[in-house]
């Protein structure tokens, strides 16, 4: 289950929106489905330039609104310079090599926002790059034989081989980066890219290359939509769906279906001993073994150290084992920690402290009891209560609530075990709520 889990996830980062919107585009193209003229595929491309780039100033993706200025740029160029046979080579060939390399670049960098000083040198140095691809290709068209404009443009461009091994190298290195960060930006580069390279391989059918043009603009342009969806249905700390996705799933459950909450122990200490770095690794390491739960459960951060796990169609004695599993799993584990949290650092005097000599003296003393460095690794238990419900009377919120007070007394009564809310000292009032 662990690893269908896996793969779901990886396939959907890989597939949505690239590996959806080009084949469409083939297919549209080369079936003859879509039997658009030339201009309207040509303001098609512009709108979901302009488009894209608009989202991209909105929703502060730098990444995705400097590939569509690659994007732009690269089209521009075999425009103004296909029809020139020499000139247009240039062209086509300095295209098959700047934009792999620039989206492998892309790939690397940090969202920076608009900033002045972050976007005008990446500005400028694209702009560097557009200037002496068109000095070369005029180079190529002053030398051009007289009488031989036009005469090649409708023949096939074949790519020297260093701007083959540029576009092969581009697409394994953004492959692999889909699968380790799976994040729509790096997908979006990887799909849009393989539209660049099917646009000039079909350079010689306008419209044809104009459709991949524009299908490479809106793959860049969706990746944002979906960026923002999962920014919106994910916790961005864990990964894991957040509340809202954990709210919406509750409004498609249909009986039986169980809840189970999970509770990392004493998860305070490690805030305030170690500092709230090591406390957002803890949270890493617990929503990953949460993560590839079994019994067909889907896990939620719901919020702080609390996670939600969801069971549609099962009972809790058909989890119990999976979430005992899960438990263990998480107690026997070691988690290797990334070495000492920043607040261990010296940071000057603290001038509070030097105006109150008392709490100077008390914050020395408990600074003595904390440990110099984050130890090499932790040992971290969960606490987890569960509930089932039981008929159309026990609606998500009371199950929830049902699964709250198990977990309360895992916590009672020792910690780092599994709770139902069938006990004995909840029998009479989950009956009352009509919840097993």
């Amino acid at each position: 289950m662990a690893s269908a889990v896996l793969s779901r996830t990886t396939l959907k980062s890989l597939l949505v929106p690239g590996g959806i919107l080009l084949p469409a585009v083939a297919l549209s193209m080369h079936s003859g489905w879509l039997a658009l003229p030339l201009p309207a595929l040509t303001f098609l491309y512009y709108c979901a330039l302009g488009g894209g780039l608009l989202l991209a100033w909105r929703f502060h993706s730098s990444r995705i609104f400097f590939a569509l200025l690659v994007l732009l740029l690269a089209e521009q160029a075999v425009a103004m310079f296909g029809p020139i046979e020499s000139a247009g080579r240039t062209a086509v060939a300095a295209s098959a090599v700047l934009v792999p390399l620039n989206f492998m670049v892309i790939a690397l960098m940090h969202e920076r926002g608009f900033t002045l000083a972050g976007t005008a040198p990446i500005a400028l140095f694209l702009f560097i790059q557009f200037v002496v691809v068109a000095v070369l290709c005029r180079a190529d068209e002053v030398s051009q034989v007289p009488g031989s404009h036009g005469h090649h443009a409708a023949s096939p461009v074949l790519l020297p081989e260093y701007a083959l091994v540029a576009m092969a190298g581009a697409g394994i290195f953004l492959l692999v980066r889909v699968l380790v960060t799976r994040k729509p930006a790096d997908g979006a580069l990887l799909w849009s890219l393989a539209a660049v390279s099917l646009s000039l391989h079909f350079r010689a059918t306008p419209r044809i290359a104009t459709a991949y043009w524009a299908g490479g603009a809106c793959i860049l342009a969706a990746s944002i939509v979906e960026n923002s969806y999962l920014m919106a249905y994910h916790d961005e700390l864990t990964a894991l769906p957040s509340r809202r996705a954990f709210n919406d799933a509750l409004l498609r459950l249909q009986e039986p279906y169980s809840i189970a909450v999970a509770d990392i122990d004493h998860f305070k200490r490690f805030n305030d001993t170690w500092g709230h770095d090591t406390g957002d690794q803890v949270l890493r390491l617990v929503a990953t073994n949460l993560g590839r739960v079994t019994g067909g459960g889907q896990a939620y951060r719901c919020g702080g150290e609390e996670f939600t796990i969801l069971f549609p169609g099962k009972t809790t004695a058909e989890i119990l084992d999976h979430l005992e599993r899960l438990r263990q799993g998480i107690a026997v584990a070691e988690f290797h920690l990334r070495g000492n949290d920043r607040r261990q650092a010296p940071r000057g005097p603290d001038r509070r402290n030097e105006k109150i000599p008392r709490r100077k003296r008390t914050g020395r003393a408990i600074r003595q009891l904390v440990p110099d460095k984050v130890p090499a690794s932790l040992s971290v238990t969960v606490s987890i209560g569960v509930a089932t419900s039981a008929g159309e009377k026990s609606p998500p919120d009371l199950v929830l609530h049902a699964a709250d007070q198990a977990l309360y007394r895992a916590k009672a009564n020792g910690r780092n075990r599994v709770e139902t809310a069938s006990a004995a000292s909840n029998k009479s009032r989950l009956k009352t709520a009509g919840i097993a």
